[in-house]
Parts: structure tokens; sequence; C-alpha cells
């Protein structure tokens, strides 16, 4: 059966149930009611009737009918009561609305009590048929002599609550017309409303939905128009560093990712593909999309991360590959220029001068790789400074590994890729700082340490510095002063996020025209992940 049909049968049985309880309700309430009107109003009757001078007086009469009969047929007549009926205690009619019944005795076996005194309402079977009864004794001088009995016929007491059965019918009637009516239109709407789908075909898709985001290997996040997310799958909490016990669904969008543009989306209704993102450290390529309804209207928006880096493994080795490359081309280039010097010396008969210059390059170049191997003995960090090392010479920049640095106590949870890339961005943007100052040495240094509780990460650099106005802007996506450069914005931006998802923390100092350094503070323990930072806490849990 399908949906629509099943609303419509169901809004009828529940119009015909209320309906039939209604009915049954009001009747047995209003003929309760009208009972006790009727009932109480026959009992008022019969004791104003039973205290009038006359009625008792003429029980001492002669004929007490002559006087009692018409006296109770008049007020009959104004009450509109079925009968009014006076005897005495012998239980012999003074009054009948029947002149013929006057001396018979009464019928209905109910004035036991009322000549004990009592005023009662009943209900009995006397001569007209059922009624309802009000009955008060006749006093005098303290002793019952009769009784008065005032009654109207169950008959009328049934036809007024059919005429109001009647009308509840007819009531229900346009009621179940009416919830006929809503029901196909409700039925319709729905069945617009769900695109024709059974609630079945429903429950599938969902489950469906529910298995293709969890079996996708990139991070799913949906927003609706003000910002709260409503779809996130266990991917996302992967690349975000959340763990799935945590509830981001409800949370706003900027509460767990910053900058994430996926407002702008909502607001334009303009779709934007495979922009480059960092979060945590890593760059992702994201696809914001935004959500319309059957109107056209933006009711949300949804993004798809993909890592770069989980093109991982061959990302990963071709970036090495890249780099030492990069550095084989410098030292190739600048090993050209040696040997040029060495075959001058040798052609100039300067031998002397030839071993003293080979001696001292051998000299630097060892002491230089064996600082490294010794102080820092990670072979992917120590490469990629020999790396760094290399192209500064070729670009004759002064880079001054400290001396007195050491990291040689790095824990193995650490990842040495986040590591390379918070290396690598502050040295990438001291290189570009020193190259754009008009200071004859152009020096960068850097100083790396593991002594305490913490792997510190200090870069300083004779550049420009940073203008006081940029201030903490230089850390967000896409801001830069260097406008000749297409991927410009994005090294500091990644360099926080990937600090922050080791749960450390940056600053830096500048002096305008003087330089700057950059200082990092990674805790070797992670400590406990905070849910209102989404990150790790350095501190005890």
């Amino acid at each position: 059966m399908r949906l629509h049909t099943k609303l419509m049968l169901g809004i009828i049985i529940l119009i015909l149930l209320i309906g039939g309880i209604f009915d049954v309700t009001f009747k047995n309430i209003m003929e309760s009611n009208l009972k006790h009107e009727m009932g109480t109003k026959a009992l008022s009757v019969a004791q104003t009737v039973s205290n009038m001078p006359e009625i008792q007086k003429a029980f001492f009469s002669e004929d007490p009918a002559a006087t009692i009969q018409p006296i109770a047929e008049k007020i009959r007549k104004q009450i509109g009561a079925e009968f009014i009926v006076i005897g005495n205690r012998n239980e012999i009619r003074y009054s009948h609305p029947d002149p013929d019944r006057l001396g018979q005795k009464m019928v209905g076996g109910d004035n036991e009590r009322v000549f004990k005194g009592e005023s009662v309402i009943s209900e009995s079977i006397g001569t007209l048929g059922p009624s309802l009864r009000g009955k008060a004794p006749i006093f005098n001088g303290g002793k019952v002599i009769g009784v008065v009995s005032v009654g109207y016929l169950q008959t009328e007491i049934e036809r007024e609550v059919s005429k109001i059965r009647r009308k509840i019918f007819i009531a229900t009637m346009i009621i179940l017309v009416g919830g006929l009516l809503a029901a196909l239109l409700i039925s319709l709407n729905i069945k617009k409303a769900i695109f024709g789908l059974e609630p079945k075909e429903i429950a599938w898709m969902y489950q469906e939905k529910h298995a293709i985001l969890e079996s996708i290997h990139e991070g799913i996040i949906a927003i609706d128009t003000s910002g709260r997310i409503t779809v996130v799958n266990e991917t996302a909490h992967k690349i975000l560093n959340v763990p799935n016990q945590v509830l981001l669904r409800g949370k706003y969008i900027d509460d767990v990712i910053e900058n994430t543009h996926l407002y702008e989306v909502v607001r334009t209704g303009l779709a934007e593909y495979d922009r480059e993102f960092p979060i945590l450290g890593e760059v992702f390529l994201v696809n914001r999309i935004p959500i319309f309804n059957k109107k056209g209207e933006v009711i949300g928006a949804v993004a798809s991360f993909r890592n770069k880096s989980e093109l991982s493994k061959l990302m990963q080795e071709l970036s090495h590959v890249k780099a030492y490359a990069e550095g084989l081309r410098a030292q190739t280039h600048e090993y050209s220029n040696r040997l040029y010097t060495l075959l001058g010396l040798i052609q100039l008969g300067s031998y002397k001068e030839a071993i003293d210059f080979i001696s001292r390059e051998v000299d630097v170049a060892q002491g230089f790789i064996s600082f490294l191997m010794k102080e820092i003995p990670d072979p992917i960090i120590a490469g990629f400074i020999l790396g760094k090392a290399s192209l500064a010479s070729e670009l004759k920049i002064n880079f001054i590994i400290d001396r007195d640095s050491s990291f040689i106590d790095v824990p193995d949870e650490i990842s040495r890729d986040t590591l390379v890339t918070i290396i690598g961005n502050l040295v990438n943007n001291a290189f570009e700082a020193v190259r754009e100052n008009e200071k004859v040495e152009k020096r960068v240094s850097l100083f790396l340490t593991d002594l305490g509780k913490e792997l510190i990460i200090e870069v300083d650099d004779n550049g420009k510095g940073i203008h006081t106005n940029h201030g903490e802007q230089i850390f967000q996506n896409g801001f830069s002063t260097k406008n000749r450069q297409n991927n410009a914005g994005i090294g500091l931006s990644l360099v926080k996020e990937a600090i922050r998802g080791l749960g450390g923390s940056i600053t830096f100092t500048s002096n305008p025209g003087e330089g700057t350094i950059f200082t990092v503070a990674v805790p070797k323990s992670r400590g406990c992940f905070d849910e209102e930072e989404l990150g790790y806490r350095s501190v005890n849990c």
C-alpha cells in the first residue's frame, strides 16, 4: 500500500473513530445532563405544589380531586410536564392528566421514601410509560398526608438527545469530507516533498547514503544556511583529527574549520572546484558546491576534502625526489664553479693553492655533514636541511645552522613530514624575505633543540621584517605581501595548521628593516584532545 493511500485511510479511520467516540460520549453526557435538569425541575415543581395551602386544605374536603385536579393541570400545562399526580397516603390519585384515572391507585412503587418525609428524583414506569419523576411529600402538622409526583416521559428526553445526535452526525460527516480533502492535499504535498518516494525507499536511500559517505576516502561536510554542520563523515573526522565520539553535527562550521569559504558559496550560489586549503598542516583540494531546493534557492553547501598528500606516498616520494634534485642541481652548479676555480689554479701552476682549496672544501662539506648526522640523525629532516643549504648557497644566502642545535630526541609519533612542512615553510619565507632586502649580507639562521619537554624551532632572518599593521594576518590563508607568486599566502597558514595539529604554538618578533624571528614550540607529548578547540593540548589531562 502506497504512502498517500495509507495517509488517507489513516485520517478517515481517525475521523470516524473520533466521531464515534464523540457521539457516544456526548450522547451520554447530554442524556445525563437532561435527566438531571428535568429531574431537578420536576422535584422543584413538586416541592412548590406540595407547599401550596389550597392543596393541603383540599385533602380534608369531601372531594379533594375537585379542588386539586384543576390546579395541578394548570401548573402542568404551564411547565410542559407530562403529568402532575397528587395522591394521599393510600396512593389514591386526586389529580392526573387523564381524568378517568382519578380515584385510582398510583403506580410505579417509588413512594416509600416519600412517605418517610424525603423528596426524591426517580425513574419508573407509570401508566403513561417510562418517566423521570420528582416527588415531594405533603405535610400537615408534621405528618405526611400525601405525595406530589411531577414527571417527564423518557421519550421526550430521547427525542432531545436524538436531535443533538443528528447535528453531531451532520458535523461528523462535514469533518469527514473535510478530512478526506485534507488527507488528499497532505498526501500529495508529502509525496511531492519526498519526490514521490515511499518510506522504504527513503530508508534504503538513507542507509545507502550513509554507506557511501563512510566508504569514500574524501572528507565530506555539509552546512545549512546558518552555518551549522548537517552532515559529516568519518573521513572528515580523521582529516580534522577529531575522535568519532565527538559530535560535530550541529556545531557552527567556523568553530571546526576557519575560513572554509562555505558561507561565500551559500551567499553566491557559485561552486568552487579543486581549491587548495590547509588543514592541520596538510594541503587539501576542496570542492565546494551549493545545495539548491526545487525553487532554486540555496539551502546549504557541501564541501569535499581530498588530501593532496593522499595521492600520498607517491606525492611524498615525488616531493622528496624533487627536493633532492633541486639540491643536486644547486650542488652541481656550485661545484662546477669550484671545479673551474680548481682548473684555473692548476693551469696557473699554483699546485699548493689548489691542494689547500680542495682540503678546505672537503673539510667544510664533511664537517657540515658530520654535524647533521650527529645532531640531526633523522634522515628526512637532515636531508631536507642539506638540500636547503645547497639552495641557499646557489641563491647567495648565508644559511647558518646553529652549532648548538640538537634534534635527536624527536618522538616517533610526531610526523616527520609535518616537521618538514613547518621548517620548510619558515625557511622558504626567510629566503624570500632576505632576497627582497638591499643588504649586502643576506642571512638566515636555523636553530633546533629537543631539550626539555618541547621541540623548539627558531628561524631568524635579516630581511625587511613584518609591518606592525599585519600582525596575526600573516597566518591567514591567502594573505600575502608577495603579489608575484601564485601560491603566496599559504605557507604560514600551513605552518599554523601543522602546529595546531601537534598541539604546539608559534610566536614571532619583528623589527621593520632589521628582520624577523619565528619561534615554534611543539610538545613531545600531545596530551589529550580538546573538544572545544578541536585539537590536542600540551598540558596534562
